[in-house]
């Protein structure tokens, strides 16, 4: 069993979401630390059975709860973190069932939790050269850019890798949470940090390899591009909004308005001038190139000094 740093017992949970991963359900869970206490496997309406093979293992932890339709890894969680709780899980840790993930790892992603220096930890397998260079050259591409998108929209800066599934979460944490707000399909682990960062709970990345074999992802990489882009805008205008107009009024407010309102004019303005040269053939003025130079310079400088002030409420809030 787990202790914290006064030395208290906590009992850990893992939840394996189950999906197509019948091949190898069984090593992942067989190759779980002993000190673990319940390992709750979801079968989200698994065409393979994943749950009955885990089920057959019958080692006195392993519990199977089974969906009568897909629901996706989100919705899949939900159920398992639901279930942690009720069995009165301090800690919760999230590990897929296609044994990418290694179990002798979890020690590592609890450490800043039991620690109580962070509510949520995350696996971070961008954070070494030669765990970058075993990674399909895809998907490092498509953690580059996600990673991107998700600093602005969870507000989390120091996070990378967030489409990692290799999580921890306390369970004062998750009692937190709204589980009704969290997305069930793909986006599940970057609408977590959202929701995280929005009742100002700490998260942290803890460096880690990730195991790539002859899986078979189900993600789209052409269709995930879109439908990431549309719910990361959608967090990031929810975030900004509730930050720097509801919870707070601040300098950096004041900034992102008229960094926006300045811009904006200096944009139409040039656009404008622009036109009308093009339409008359009459160059525009050296005083309207000018001043279009400097509102558009100085909308540029304000969201600038904006988006530096909340990368240092990033760090003042989660150091």
């Amino acid at each position: 069993m787990y202790k914290n740093s006064i030395g208290d017992s906590l009992r850990v949970a893992v939840v394996i979401p189950s999906y197509k991963v019948s091949k190898h359900i069984t090593r992942v869970i067989k190759t779980l630390p002993e000190e673990i206490d319940h390992i709750i496997v979801v079968d989200d309406a698994c065409p393979e059975n994943s749950g009955d093979v885990a089920q057959k293992l019958n080692n006195g932890k392993v519990e199977v709860f089974w969906h009568t339709e897909n629901k996706g890894v989100g919705g899949a969680m939900k159920t398992g973190y639901e279930a942690a709780l009720k069995k009165g899980a301090h800690v919760v840790v999230k590990l897929d069932g296609d044994g990418q993930m290694d179990p002798n790892q979890i020690h590592n992603l609890l450490i800043p939790l039991l620690t109580n220096k962070a509510d949520y930890t995350k696996g971070n397998r961008l954070y070494s050269l030669k765990t970058v260079k075993s990674m399909p050259k895809i998907r490092l591409f498509g953690n580059v850019a996600l990673s991107f998108l998700s600093k602005i929209s969870t507000g989390f800066y120091q996070i990378f890798d967030p489409n990692n599934g290799f999580t921890a979460i306390s369970a004062d944490a998750l009692n937190l949470l709204e589980f009704s707000e969290i997305n069930e399909r793909y986006f599940f682990e970057s609408d977590m940090l959202y929701q995280i960062n929005s009742v100002g709970l700490q998260a942290v990345d803890v460096p880690m390899t990730a195991i790539y074999a002859n899986e078979v992802s189900n993600l789209r990489v052409g269709h995930s591009i879109f439908y990431f882009l549309a719910r990361h805008t959608k967090n990031a205008f929810k975030r900004i909004f509730l930050t720097y107009f509801v919870r707070d009024f601040s300098v950096a407010t004041l900034q992102l308005i008229l960094g926006l309102a300045i811009g904006t004019w200096g944009i139409i303005l040039g656009i404008t001038s622009w036109l009308h040269s093009m339409n008359s053939g009459i160059p525009s003025q050296p005083g309207t190139i000018v001043l279009v130079a400097i509102l558009c310079i100085t909308g540029l400088q304000l969201l600038l000094s904006f988006i530096n002030y909340d990368i240092s409420l990033s760090r003042r809030n989660k150091s």
